[in-house]
């Protein structure tokens, strides 16, 4: 099993929560973060003023999926969440040794 964590923009959420679906896999932790990569922020307007925000509101999206099924997840992830702007954001794969559901005690993949 792999985890993928997807750091992707506020508004693609939708868009990549069907395509996860239409994958068969609508289990998915989502948790509001900041940050910045190579764009280091950005500056706006506001009432004729300039201010800076270095740390940029994202979702990072994690996922738990099958080893075969690791190449359709990232190319649906990309293809859902892809503006083509600067700060579109990232996918971080991981290997999972195992996974238990609290409530029935089942193991693997099975229990997620």
């Amino acid at each position: 099993m792999k985890k993928i964590e997807a750091v992707i923009r506020p508004e693609r959420l939708e868009a990549v929560l069907g395509e996860l679906r239409g994958l068969s896999y609508p289990g998915v932790t989502v948790t509001e973060v900041r940050g910045h990569g190579r764009q280091k922020g950005v500056t706006k307007m506001w009432r004729g003023s300039e201010y800076r925000l270095e740390f940029l509101p994202k979702l990072k999206l994690e996922v738990v999926v099958l080893d075969e099924d690791l190449a359709k997840v990232i190319r649906a992830l990309i293809r859902a969440g892809r503006t083509g702007a600067t700060g579109d954001g990232k996918i971080f794969v991981y290997e999972v040794a195992d996974a238990v559901r609290i409530r029935t005690g089942e193991s693997g993949f099975q229990a997620i």
